[in-house]
């Protein structure tokens, strides 16, 4: 039990060393970090396999802290206060915000900021659902994250940041993927089929999977 308990110990050393390191700006090599957390390099190794595996740990640990956003039932709001916070976490921590974002790879999605992606979306889903969305939830999330990243990166190079920047690109974002007026929305044809897509994707009913596919793909046609 002790030597279990030191050795998560050294993880946690480990992760806390590495974080401060990448926090002060300063060098990330594997003794940096070994000669801060107080542990060997097999030490290192056997926890995280390589040194990029322990910053992609870091990276991962402090991605959590902005990701889980409670449900409102309000889709609007919880999509402006998900762009709020994700501006918070990158202005907060820039050096986490740089291995999220700032390794952009041709070709290769990270998978650890899959989730923010995978949430967005389902956030949108909740606006197709109530006749908000404009276009499919998939293509909403794509380019509000985009723009969000965008902000977030023009904003940590700014020596004073313009949070009222943020606040414009954030609300033009989501006008160009949300109907600000459920009115509105429901005197288009897309709209409703964008509805009845999300509808029937969370309950399909007694349709069989060959009707499914073929209503999807019809309300596909429609949507566009």
């Amino acid at each position: 039990m002790g030597y279990y308990s030191n050795m998560q110990n050294a993880r946690d050393r480990l992760l806390l060393a590495t974080a401060e390191l990448l926090e002060a700006g300063g060098s990330v090599s594997t003794r940096a970090v070994c000669d801060r957390a107080g542990v060997q390099a097999p030490t290192l190794y056997h926890h995280f396999g390589s040194k990029q595996g322990l910053i992609d740990a870091v990276a991962n640990h402090g991605f959590t802290q902005y990701t889980a956003i409670e449900n409102s039932g309000d889709p609007l709001h919880d999509l402006r206060e998900g762009w709020d916070k994700h501006v918070r976490f990158g202005l907060e921590h820039p050096s986490f915000y740089g291995l999220l974002y700032g390794r952009a790879k041709p070709g290769k999605p990270c998978a650890v900021t899959a989730p923010a992606h995978a949430a967005l979306r389902e956030r949108f889903t909740a606006a197709a659902v109530r006749g908000l969305l404009k276009v499919p939830a998939d293509d909403a999330a794509e380019q509000v994250l985009a723009a969000n990243v965008g902000i977030t990166l023009t904003l940590i190079s700014q020596p004073e940041p313009d949070f009222g920047l943020s606040g414009r690109v954030r609300e033009a974002a989501l006008a160009g993927v949300l109907h600000t007026q459920t009115a509105d929305a429901a005197a288009t044809r897309a709209s409703a089929a964008l509805t009845l897509r999300a509808l029937v994707g969370d309950d399909p009913g007694d349709l069989t999977p060959g009707e499914r596919a073929l209503l999807d793909e019809l309300l596909t046609r429609l949507a566009r």
